[in-house]
């Protein structure tokens, strides 16, 4: 008799239950490792490099990385994040020394996860550059979201265009759209940039706008996120992947969130790829205050539950192309529309 296949829901639990079991064997492994007080040095300042389930890689005041085990009592450790530290007198299984304290975030860039409700990406960023390309397609959407999340974050956001090597491939109304589409966001007051790291088209510019930032790259998976660190940053020689020619999706290259030096001054997080970035956990009114263009009109509208939509009075609607561009209020629109469609947003806004 055949075995009954199992459900997509039943294999995802299934491989759920196995991870969790590994890593309690691995986390009863390190826990392990709590060394006397007389078996650790001075308390010194350091720096999240990356973090790997119970451990952390921290970058010390003499330049070197350790990799650390965390105390109990430390709730959330991300990238980027500035703690106090201590180096064991001996190495224990792998382990350097130990974190005791992270110190208050200037800021935290973060996403809804299913499992894990709002989740840090990183933290001590002071700008995001939201990467899209032509290749596998260019999605102001996608834009629009990630502008709405650094927009609450109070982190400065940079669109930049990769892969513009690909513009001769296009057809002329389809790079007409492109170029119109990111005038709509230069008016609006953001910085576009542009890059490719087959010609090295924009990379001194874009490397310029990285010194002295603590920056992260975000954007969906193939978009070339990790290519761009290859062209910035060559002797790291990041692994990259190309765009799946059968689903025309990026294939997800970084596994762990990572922060790079640059030479001439400047940080890079090199992030995780994600294909689509949930506001799952906002309220409308966040979504609406995400929009920079739209603070003019705060409370102008005839009613104060106006959608925004066919509402009688509507100051969005009713003003002109000059300050609000159809395309933003049909995208911010689109964007309210999906938190209500998704059942998680409940979860989010209790």
């Amino acid at each position: 008799m055949a075995k009954k296949k199992l459900t997509k829901s039943q294999q995802r639990q299934i491989k759920a239950n196995h991870d969790k079991k590994l890593r309690s064997k691995v986390g009863s492994k390190l826990d392990k490792v709590q060394w006397q007080d007389d078996e650790l040095g001075v308390t010194q300042n350091g720096t999240v490099i990356s973090r790997f389930g119970q451990h952390a890689d921290v970058e010390g005041e003499d330049g070197i990385v350790y990799r650390c085990n965390l105390r109990r009592s430390i709730s959330s450790l991300v990238c980027g994040d500035k703690v106090l530290w201590r180096l064991g007198k001996e190495t224990q299984h792998s382990i350097r020394g130990i974190i005791e304290a992270v110190h208050v975030r200037d800021s935290v860039l973060s996403r809804p996860d299913v499992y894990d409700g709002v989740k840090p990406i990183a933290a001590n960023i002071s700008q995001i550059l939201i990467v899209s390309s032509l290749l596998p397609a260019f999605n102001s959407d996608i834009i629009d979201r990630y502008l709405v999340a650094a927009e609450q974050t109070g982190i400065t956001p940079v669109i930049v265009l990769n892969k513009t090597d690909l513009f001769s491939e296009l057809h002329q109304n389809e790079r007409d759209e492109i170029e119109q589409q990111l005038e709509i966001y230069k008016d609006i007051g953001y910085h576009v940039l542009y890059g490719s790291s087959q010609t090295n088209e924009g990379i001194g510019e874009i490397k310029g706008q990285l010194s002295q930032h603590v920056s992260i790259f975000v954007g969906q998976s193939g978009v070339g996120k990790s290519t761009l660190v290859n062209a910035l940053m060559p002797d790291l020689g990041v692994i990259t992947k190309e765009v799946s020619q059968n689903s025309g999706l990026g294939q997800h290259t970084t596994t762990v969130a990572r922060l790079y030096h640059f030479d001439d001054g400047g940080d890079l997080i090199d992030s995780p790829g994600i294909r689509e970035f949930g506001l799952w956990h906002l309220t409308p009114e966040q979504v609406f205050n995400g929009f920079r263009e739209f603070e003019q009109f705060q409370g102008l509208c005839k009613f104060r539950d106006c959608k925004h939509q066919t509402d009688p009075g509507c100051a969005l609607t009713s003003a002109s192309e000059q300050d609000v561009h159809p395309k933003r209020l049909a995208s911010f629109n689109r964007i309210i529309a999906s938190l209500g469609d998704n059942k998680l947003t409940s979860r989010f806004n209790d």
